[in-house]
């Protein structure tokens, strides 16, 4: 903790000394100096997610051309070494965390990867010295820097969370209302789980609680489904069938506004219009493959998945819906050649979008021994080609990676979108009883293989030679 604030300090005191080609005075707004204010405006797009700076857009050339990358990333190295020749990269994770990034967050995948391909390339055993470290953060050393110098929306990251936390425990001892119980499957839930999750504009997050838990998004998901729509249609087409003012009635009333369209996309008779307006011309399938993509990238490509209990359940238990469905089809307030019943199905998936994989996320044997058990395979991608042992792996869950290669027998040696292994991931984030176990089973899984191969071959002779 004392390192990472002396880090943050030194960063925001050096904020004061640059001249020209320098850091800037901070009155006057952040990296100033010749050419680097310029890339700094791209920072803001990069860090804030926004399309558009007001500030002239250099490249990583031009700033590299300046010097000023070299000596952002020194900076950076001496003031995280503490005057050590070299860092271990857990340390620079744990000050990178502090600030509110996560090493997962996709503006720091090339980083990242860097980071964990020369450790494996080199017999540094997980340590960084300068040259290292400057070749790892070169390409996000902007973002990096607005994190240290506390540029963010939320300067001082830890004392916020510090607010939130403190929030979070008294929250937690009001024990009143009940759980859901219009779906069947809703009414299982647990209520004592208690979680919140935060992302800043700038993308700092923070969880606390039951945050590894699958849950249904259910009319969470509204506001997602509606910003879907609009941005793929645009707000005056979406705004032909459905209104923008409050109805002043429940969220399930069979009503329509004086100009026969539902109130807003927050009532269920909004969302189902906005449903069937997505991908109009596409099946069912393509349409929630679309929908769950979409959702995906909104989720910075984490875990997003499909319980099909509850979507099965919301079918069987939704006649208010179909009502709904119905009514809506009589009043023709769905696009011509809309299938009402395409558009309740959609619906009805988008309410049961739930993290699939957090079962190998969050360490749950006993829901993975219902999924083999079902018949799923454990082998399955999500979007970024990784799989249950990739993030088992990367997570440390050694019960769960002993299920899926002993009991499971998956292969090992399934690649992600950026080449890695799980074996990769186990390295990287330093889960040593993990690398051992997967190191194990390569040899086994690699020998099995082998004799599969060898006794497929003498099958093949044999009736071969029966033939003959």
């Amino acid at each position: 903790m004392r390192s990472m604030r002396a880090l943050q300090n030194a960063l925001s005191r050096a904020g004061s000394h640059g001249q020209r080609g320098g850091w800037g005075h901070p009155s006057r707004g952040p990296l100033l100096g010749g050419g680097v204010r310029y890339y700094f405006g791209e920072a803001a797009a990069q860090g804030r997610g926004t399309p558009h700076s007001h500030q002239p857009q250099h490249s990583d050339h031009d700033a590299s051309n300046s010097g000023m990358l070299p000596r952002l990333g020194d900076l950076l190295f001496y003031t995280i070494a503490e005057g050590q020749e070299r860092i271990p990269i857990h340390k620079f994770t744990t000050a990178l965390k502090a600030t509110g990034l996560q090493t997962s967050d996709p503006r720091l995948q090339d980083c990242m990867s860097k980071m964990q391909r020369m450790v494996q390339e080199s017999s540094s055993g997980g340590l960084l010295d300068r040259e290292l470290f400057q070749k790892c953060v070169s390409s996000n050393i902007v973002l990096l820097t607005q994190a240290f110098r506390k540029k963010f929306v939320i300067p001082d990251f830890e004392e916020f969370t510090g607010h939130v936390d403190r929030i979070f425990e008294d929250a937690k001892e009001l024990t009143g209302g009940k759980v859901a119980a219009y779906i069947p499957h809703l009414a299982k839930s647990n209520p004592d789980l208690w979680g919140v999750s935060l992302c800043t504009v700038d993308g700092q997050r923070h969880s606390v609680g039951h945050t590894k838990i699958p849950f249904c998004l259910q009319s969470c998901v509204k506001p997602l489904t509606y910003a879907i729509s609009v941005s793929t249609l645009g707000t005056d087409y979406v705004h032909k069938f459905v209104g923008k003012e409050p109805s002043g009635l429940r969220y399930n009333k069979l009503s329509l506004n004086e100009e026969g369209i539902p109130h807003n996309p927050m009532v269920n008779a909004g969302a189902i219009v906005v449903s069937s307006l997505i991908k109009m011309d596409c099946n069912k399938a393509e349409k929630f493959d679309f929908v769950l993509q979409y959702l995906n990238k909104m989720a910075g490509n984490e875990f997003m998945g499909f319980s099909n209990a509850t979507f099965q359940s919301e079918k069987e238990t939704g006649d208010r819906n179909y009502a709904i469905g119905y009514y809506l089809k009589e009043k023709k307030c769905f696009p011509k050649g809309v299938d009402m019943m395409a558009a309740l199905d959609l619906y009805f998936q988008n309410k049961t979008v739930v993290n699939l994989l957090f079962a190998a996320y969050s360490g749950d044997v006993s829901a993975l021994r219902r999924f083999a058990l079902s018949a799923v395979d454990m082998e399955q991608k999500d979007y970024d080609s990784r799989t249950a042992l990739h993030v088992a792996a990367a997570e440390g869950h050694i019960d769960v990676v002993k299920f899926l290669i002993e009991a499971c027998k998956v292969n090992p040696f399934v690649k992600d979108r950026w080449g890695n292994i799980p074996l990769d991931d186990a390295v990287q984030f330093n889960h040593l009883e993990v690398v051992k176990l997967l190191q194990d089973y390569h040899d086994s899984y690699m020998l099995s293989e082998t004799q599969a191969e060898v006794a497929a071959e003498t099958l093949s002779k044999e009736n071969l030679e029966s033939m003959v």
